[in-house]
């Protein structure tokens, strides 16, 4: 199968994510899992916002309402990182409004806390 330009970054950073959860394991602080992933992009030359502000635009007028996206990867995909004991719906919900918010077509949702990264791992589309 070929990948598309967007599932080659996808999984290029999948793949750091899982080197940061080898070498550090569940149990630490989200902020912890984010520092050490925007470690592991800027090691591998990848283009990184982190702590992007979402504002909500509520009846035509933009309200900074203390949203902020964790990771913006290449100015198109978005990376939301729990460390909690299971992703729930909820988690998911907030994955697709800041995909909305943000004009972003494609986020990735990952849970840290897991024993192995790749069950903690969601990859959500927009549209």
């Amino acid at each position: 199968m070929v990948l598309s330009h967007g599932d080659d970054l996808t999984e290029r950073v999948i793949g750091l994510a899982i080197e940061v959860h080898r070498n550090l394991g569940p149990g630490l602080l989200e902020s912890a899992y984010e520092e050490c992933l925007c470690f592991e992009l800027r090691q591998n030359g990848i283009d990184h916002t982190r702590q992007v502000a979402l504002p909500v635009v509520y009846k035509d007028v933009k309200l900074e309402c203390g949203y902020r996206i964790d990771i913006v990867v290449e100015k198109r995909l978005v990376i939301e990182i729990k460390a909690v004991e299971r992703l729930m719906p909820i988690h998911e919900a907030q994955m697709l409004t800041y995909l909305r918010l943000s004009g972003h077509k494609v986020g990735l949702l990952m849970n840290f806390n897991s024993v192995a990264l790749k069950d903690g791992l969601r990859r959500l589309v927009l549209g």
